[in-house]
């Protein structure tokens, strides 16, 4: 038997694969990515292969520019004038109704406005 042993084998790599460096896109340029697939006919995949973009990060950026998180929008929201009138009182609406209720022992008719608390305690006060 010989002193010397087999050598080991190691592989040497002259061009190591280095994973990308994260791309951080501005806010306005996520909007006008996500507006180009808004188009009629758009594709996202496309859109987000053409700009080196990941398909899902694109629709990401597409969820939260409809629901109006991405960035400032273009287009300010526009309010509408209001102006308030004055309450209408209840005799505008026409004559009040009639309310009748017949219980066991009694009969209540109330014609027009009443006042709830007397109407509640006279509702008690039959209950007993």
């Amino acid at each position: 038997m010989g002193t010397s042993e087999p050598a080991e084998i190691v592989e040497i790599v002259q061009n190591p694969v280095i994973a990308p460096k994260r791309q951080h896109r501005n806010v306005e340029t996520k909007r006008k990515l996500v507006e180009a697939t808004l188009v009629p006919g758009a594709s996202v995949a496309r859109v987000a292969r053409t700009n080196g973009v990941n398909t899902n990060q694109l629709f990401t950026w597409r969820r939260l520019y409809l629901a109006g998180r991405l960035g400032e929008a273009q287009e300010s929201t526009k309010l509408l004038p209001v102006t308030l009138q004055p309450a209408t009182s209840a005799s505008s609406w026409g004559a009040p109704g009639t309310i009748h209720i017949k219980l066991a022992g009694a009969q209540i008719r109330i014609e027009g406005s009443a006042d709830v608390g007397l109407l509640r305690t006279v509702l008690k006060l039959l209950r007993a």
